[in-house]
């Protein structure tokens, strides 16, 4: 990773943003994807390689992983990240779109040019309902990722047992899962701050709509 270009990105994101957009991206940021890469990815490195049935018989164990893994916390927590991020982008695309329209406008008009855009950062218009609607998706994103992981894993947590009938196990099988107590930390972790961003991003659009 171009850790240069991403401070960048990152110093743009909070030129553009109010004092809760920049405590939801420091959280974001610190909180959720540095420990994401930093020690998620590892919790979850064993998930499938440890996934310990009390049966020899073959297909039984790939079978009951995957009926109670249906999907990786590692992949959908990265595919949040990506997608609750996204919307700040955006916010800075439409910023550069209004830059390079004034600086056409300028180069075309020559002395009788008048100035559409004095701060092009400043959330008035458009761009003001592109980080509304910024504010509202990355909250709504968050939301629905909660829901998919309680309906997959209840109450967002693992047991120490699971008990698997599925065929081909020729009966009730026993299976264990790979440091449960870890991964139910490092979950319960993620949810929390996953709720903090949503009552962040929801105060922000309600300030926004207030002011």
């Amino acid at each position: 990773m171009n850790w240069g270009a991403f401070e960048k990105l990152l110093s743009g994101i909070n030129r553009y943003s109010t004092a809760f957009g920049r405590i939801w991206l420091s959280l974001v940021f610190i909180f959720r994807l540095l420990v994401y890469l930093v020690a998620a990815e590892r919790v979850w490195s064993d998930d499938h390689k440890d996934f310990d049935c009390n049966t020899q018989q073959p297909g039984c164990t790939n079978v009951c992983f995957d009926h109670f893994f249906p999907v990786s916390h590692i992949r959908l927590w990265a595919l949040q990240l990506i997608l609750v991020t996204c919307p700040s982008l955006l916010v800075l695309m439409h910023v550069a779109y209004r830059k390079a329209k004034e600086q056409r406008l300028r180069e075309a008009g020559g002395d009788s040019y008048r100035c559409i855009y004095p701060n092009p950062g400043k959330k008035r218009g458009g761009l003001w309902w592109t980080y509304l609607f910024s504010l509202i998706f990355k909250a709504g994103v968050d939301m629905v990722f909660l829901y998919i992981f309680y309906r997959f894993y209840r109450n967002y947590t693992l047991p120490r047992l699971v008990k698997c009938e599925l065929p081909p196990c020729p009966n009730v099988v026993d299976c264990f899962i790979s440091r449960p107590t870890e991964k139910n930390i490092f979950t319960l972790f993620m949810v929390v701050t996953a709720c903090v961003c949503i009552v962040l991003s929801l105060i922000e659009a309600a300030y926004l709509i207030g002011k």
